[in-house]
């Protein structure tokens, strides 16, 4: 045998004793189920990236990989009898196989190939490397838009945060205001209760500012990121064509994750309630006849911003403009509700309103789910069992409205509540003279533990709607 066919042999067998991932002598060299074959260490480096041969992209297992010992005994002989040294490293515009020019890419595997590669990528749809260009490019014009909308999107809630954290300071000044009031009219020996409260305002005003500004600041930090990723894809679609395709995958790993719009969490605002709700009846004790009790106060975080609410959360009316308030999750809008502070699950509950000559009022009890970020028909079907007055007609707020018998015209609506495990009941009453109106009754599903909360619906006029104090009672032994 010549010399050249010797050289022949020798080069066959090695392009047969080369891994196809790292185009050198195998090295501890595996055999999947498709009877390809690689470097232990190639092949964990392609299974980080998918489960699937290099060659044939079939799905496997990691334990589907089998040692081959023949093929590497082989190897080790083929590199001592050979005195084989790794070729020299192509040109980075050249297939690391073959040698050539790259002048092919494949669509499904999103590379450039080389012409000799074209066996090995038989079912794939090949393109020149010109055709190719205008797709990744488009795929990657396609996601800097993306990424701008989430800017945009990202941005917007970020100066919703902003502003949230601007009104919470604005809720604790004026709890602050309401609070001190309230000591001052208790005198000096309740100042100790006082400043305990005024502490517990501040830490939960802390708490909730420094989250808000931690949302702030993690939203700028998602906001920076987006810039990166387009900064990132724009850069890519600046690159020469193939440059842009060898880095093509890159790209798209670099930009793949993001993070999802940041949302207001529940109770995300001061609960004003805590700090302001009945603060007289709770503070009261041996100063009983200078305070008042409300069995209901309102919950400002939930009211609709056509509302204004009295400081001490005890009566409501419209308000002449749309006031400046956090779009909370919890808070009605376009509805003109608020509700009261806390929901119920049982036991028996009592308020009553002032209602004088208003035109137009709602007024009962409904779910905690009850819609707050549309517009709804006010119905036992929705959740709502209410009675409400318009156009001068007293009527029962069910699917098939009910015009109540009402005289004369009451100015104090009782509303009386009733949590059971066989029925819920709620009825209402002119106050004045205890008259009895309407009630529902309504039973709730076993797997529903939905709180019941008192509602009211001022309509827009000027007229105030007004909680009324209950009575206080000590008894002593």
């Amino acid at each position: 045998m010549d010399v050249d066919m010797e050289d022949e042999t020798s080069d066959a067998l090695r392009q047969d004793l080369t891994c196809p991932v790292c185009q050198t002598i195998f090295t501890d060299p595996v055999t999947l189920p498709c009877t390809h074959s690689f470097c232990r260490a190639c092949l964990q480096r392609s299974w980080q990236v998918n489960k699937k041969c290099p060659v044939c992209r079939e799905l496997f297992t990691n334990d589907k990989a089998v040692a081959n010992r023949v093929l590497k005994n082989t190897c080790e002989t083929f590199v001592a009898q050979t005195k084989w040294r790794s070729p020299p490293k192509p040109s980075e515009f050249s297939c690391t196989l073959h040698f050539k020019p790259l002048e092919l890419f494949c669509e499904l595997d999103e590379r450039p190939v080389c012409v000799d590669c074209a066996t090995l990528h038989s079912t794939h749809h090949l393109l020149s490397v010109k055709d190719g260009v205008p797709l990744c490019k488009s795929e990657l014009n396609d996601k800097v838009e993306y990424f701008e909308r989430k800017i945009e999107s990202f941005e917007k809630m970020r100066q919703k945060f902003i502003k949230s954290a601007e009104y919470i300071k604005q809720q604790a000044e004026e709890a602050e205001d309401q609070i001190k009031k309230e000591f001052e009219r208790l005198h000096n020996f309740l100042r100790a209760e006082e400043n305990r409260r005024l502490e517990a305002l501040a830490t939960e005003k802390e708490e909730k500012f420094i989250t808000m500004q931690e949302k702030i600041f993690q939203t700028e930090g998602d906001l920076k990121s987006l810039h990166e990723h387009v900064e990132t894809l724009k850069k890519g679609l600046d690159s020469e064509d193939l440059p842009l395709l060898m880095n093509f995958q890159n790209i798209k790993i670099q930009t793949h994750c993001i993070r999802s719009l940041p949302q207001f969490e529940p109770n995300s605002l001061l609960l004003m309630s805590k700090h302001v709700g009945s603060l007289g009846f709770n503070i009261w004790k041996s100063m009983k006849d200078c305070v008042q009790y409300y069995p209901v106060v309102l919950d400002p975080n939930s009211a609709s911003p056509w509302l204004s609410l009295s400081p001490d959360l005890t009566s409501i009316r419209e308000s002449p403009e749309r006031l400046s308030v956090p779009d909370n999750s919890d808070r009605f809008d376009p509805c003109v509700f608020v509700l009261g502070a806390e929901g119920y699950t049982s036991g028996k509950h009592k308020w009553e309103v002032t209602v004088d000559d208003n035109p137009k009022w709602i007024l009962g009890v409904c779910k905690e789910s009850v819609a707050r970020k549309k517009k709804f028909t006010v119905s036992t079907s929705r959740g709502v069992w209410a009675i409400g007055l318009s156009k001068g007609v007293y009527t029962a707020l069910e699917p098939e409205r009910q015009e109540l018998a009402v005289s004369p015209r009451p100015e104090k609506i009782r509303i009386k509540l009733s949590i059971n495990e066989d029925k819920h009941e709620v009825s209402f009453w002119d106050a004045k003279i205890a008259k009895f109106l309407f009630a529902f009754t309504f039973n709730m599903e076993e797997d529903d533990k939905e709180k019941i909360y008192p509602i009211f619906g001022p309509g827009l006029h000027s007229t105030p709607m007004v909680l009324v104090p209950g009575k206080i009672a000590v008894y002593t032994s």
